[in-house]
């Protein structure tokens, strides 16, 4: 009887190990990968990859969607990279295009994630893949998992261009801005793609922040100096034979 009480817990201890296992690699749901998504406007850009950056809130929640013409590549691994390690990428909302035109969702392709990756593997290497994923607030990064031309479109309204508040890599690119949307764009690439993006108006308030220093910091030396002045003054006026440094240092901080 304890024997069988316990090959029983054995059994339940292993069920649970192979849950949690489950919950960690279990992969993405059909369910996700059948998201309805819209890529149409994608789809019509010319660029071989087109990545699209929505904007979240203020603690996140921002979006991308991305296509890409697999020009003879049957099958994706997706992935985040950290200084670290590999992440596998989570998506959704994934479809695929034959040549032909013809479309099948994620749950209809052969799709499996491990810790490091997500894998997608599609029956025709020279169809068209697309995917949505999450982007956070004011970056974003991406490897290169097809090579070919590539454009990013910037979330509306933010721009890449300040060299304090932006950046673009790698480089070799284009930059224009269509209906308030920046849009980055390289002839052929094969490496990871890294944008820090900004508001105008943050520029703005930098300056003006910068401003209201510099004016609290010049009073606070000016006042100073009156200070040292007038106990100068006071000492003169007792007829204290002692000296006070007056040098252009300025108070302790701003020498």
């Amino acid at each position: 009887m304890n024997r069988r009480l316990l090959l029983a817990a054995v059994a339940v201890a292993l069920l649970a190990t192979t849950a949690g296992c489950s919950a960690i690699f279990g992969g993405i749901s059909e369910e996700a990968l059948d998201r309805e998504a819209e890529y149409d406007d994608l789809l019509e850009r010319e660029a071989d990859v087109v990545i699209d950056i929505e904007r979240g809130g203020l603690l996140g929640g921002g979006e991308f969607r991305a296509v890409h013409d697999l020009n003879d590549t049957a099958q994706l691994s997706l992935y985040r990279s950290t200084f670290y390690s590999d992440n596998a990428l989570d998506v959704e909302g994934v479809r695929y295009w034959y040549p032909n035109g013809t479309m099948l969702t994620g749950s209809e392709l052969e799709v499996d994630q491990s810790r490091s990756s997500t894998e997608i593997v599609v029956p025709d290497g020279n169809g068209t893949l697309a995917y949505t994923g999450e982007a956070s607030g004011r970056t974003f990064q991406l490897e290169a998992f097809t090579h070919g031309s590539y454009e990013v479109l910037v979330p509306e309204g933010y721009r890449t261009s300040n060299f304090l508040f932006g950046n673009v890599n790698p480089g070799g690119y284009e930059r224009e801005v269509i209906d308030d949307r920046e849009q980055l764009s390289w002839e052929h690439n094969d490496s990871a793609i890294s944008l820090r993006y900004y508001l105008p108006r943050d520029l703005v308030l930098f300056v003006g922040v910068v401003g209201v220093v510099a004016v609290l910091g010049g009073a606070g030396i000016l006042y100073y100096r009156r200070q040292v002045e007038r106990l100068r003054e006071q000492r003169e006026e007792m007829g204290l034979d002692v000296e006070i440094e007056d040098d252009d240092s300025g108070p302790p901080g701003f020498g």
